[in-house]
């Protein structure tokens, strides 16, 4: 979970460099700073970004399109569309630019999970 700390925490328009994770697209208002401190919600048994501030370069874009805020991820047809049903309820990026490197392709691989890229402009 992010940090509760009001302090901490950045809103769109204040904050000129927010981040979308790669792998979950999630991340809308997530600054790097946010991501190293925190991890990702729904990624960080896999990514381990909390702490590494190598792998939340690695695994982050500040490039992307398109706004989703789910609520209800099990009753949302667009979070079944864009593939984040089973993700925690937050803003989520439609499309990430760019792709995970492949060396942590290949350890989420090793771990039976399928990393499909969130970048509409790229083919899977």
């Amino acid at each position: 979970m992010l940090n509760s700390d009001p302090a901490h925490d950045v809103f769109p328009g204040r904050q000129r460099y927010i981040e979308e994770q790669q792998f979950c697209s999630f991340g809308f208002s997530v600054t790097i700073d946010q991501f190293e401190y925190d991890g990702c919600d729904n990624c960080e048994s896999y990514l381990q970004m909390k702490g590494n501030r190598e792998m939340v370069y690695e695994c982050t874009s500040s490039s992307f399109d398109g706004v989703i805020a789910m609520m209800s991820p099990e009753d949302s047809w667009v979070a079944k569309w864009q593939r984040i049903g089973n993700f925690k309820p937050g803003v989520y990026a439609v499309s990430v630019t760019g792709r995970l490197p492949p060396g942590v392709v290949r350890e989420l691989k090793s771990r039976g999970v399928i990393y499909k890229s969130r970048d509409t402009a790229v083919k899977t």
